[in-house]
């Protein structure tokens, strides 16, 4: 899946379009924070799913109502919904590891 990148839903520079929307922008400036805060802040399962709904609840209230959201909000959903992203990859890629770990020392050592 990739971005849409609909001009009315894109930022502008010096009259040059952003290559991607809005919300992607968002979603990327997300999880480059969640790069950035890795050491610092450590959020829980719960808090990523709950940073997740305010995008999930704006598009779906843009499909459903046929109104359109402004670009600054597809921007802070977006960038809530990347560090969410960013986070879960995170938290899904360490206990991986984990297990991983934990398999070798279990089963792989002792032969």
């Amino acid at each position: 899946m990739g971005c849409h990148c609909r001009a009315d839903r894109s930022f502008y520079y010096k009259g040059h379009k952003f290559p991607v929307c809005a919300r992607c922008t968002g979603v990327l400036c997300g999880m480059l924070a969640g790069l950035v805060l890795l050491f610092f802040v450590k959020p829980s399962l719960v808090l990523c799913l709950v940073l997740a709904i305010p995008a999930v609840a704006d598009g779906s209230y843009q499909k459903v109502s046929g109104r359109e959201s402004t670009n600054a909000r597809r921007l802070i959903t977006g960038v809530l919904l990347g560090y969410a992203i960013f986070n879960l990859i995170f938290k899904f890629l360490a206990h991986a590891y984990a297990a991983g770990r934990l398999f070798e020392q279990k089963y792989i050592e002792k032969q």
